[in-house]
């Protein structure tokens, strides 16, 4: 068993007619952990149409995590608030359509994975990005324009004060963020930790 023939990358083979030693892959494999059954998750469509449901469960982290990425993918130029004026359209690129108009805000969730995907006019291609990244991109972009278009009506009577004297500056964000950390089970904020 130590001294078995074999064949090293790119050598002949004369037992195949094609001399070839490594063979092709058989067509139709799929690499292990690479099979992509669920249409609505890999493409955002599901008989060519775009979906307009999320094909992941949507939660705090989901949503901390679509910032995140935004913030790392997207902000450069559609801002972090998703106006369209980030600061490379500061500096001179083209500038991209806000999140705000009409067309976006009633597009599709899965119109948004596919731009996200595919890119789209001078947006290039964010293939890169893993797949449950992308969809929590778009659940963080859904989040952006319900903030954009929301009015304090929408918001519980009983959150409305808290959420007056932050639009008011009596208290930052990041005082009401600590102390929704604090009272949730399970969330500890580390003493000196930046956030």
């Amino acid at each position: 068993m130590g001294g078995q023939p074999s064949y090293k990358p790119q050598d002949e083979n004369p037992m195949f007619a094609d001399h070839r030693a490594a063979r092709p892959l058989v067509p139709g494999t799929v690499f292990r952990g690479d099979l992509r059954a669920d249409d609505a998750l890999y493409t955002g469509k599901v008989n060519g149409k775009e979906v307009d449901e999320f094909p992941i469960k949507i939660t705090r982290e989901v949503l901390e995590r679509g910032e995140n990425r935004f913030n790392i993918y997207c902000s450069p130029c559609h801002s972090k608030l998703g106006d369209g004026n980030g600061m490379i359209v500061q500096r001179g690129v083209s500038r991209p359509p806000s999140y705000y108009e009409d067309r976006l805000l009633t597009a599709p969730l899965g119109h948004i994975y596919d731009v996200i995907t595919n890119g789209y006019g001078r947006m290039y291609s964010y293939d890169h990005v893993p797949v449950r990244d992308r969809w929590c991109i778009v659940a963080y972009v859904k989040t952006l324009q319900i903030r954009h278009e929301g009015k304090l009506s929408d918001v519980p009577p009983a959150l409305q004060p808290k959420l007056e004297a932050i639009t008011t500056g009596t208290v930052s964000m990041d005082d009401e963020k600590q102390t929704a950390d604090a009272s949730e089970p399970g969330i500890k904020s580390q003493p000196g930790s930046a956030e």
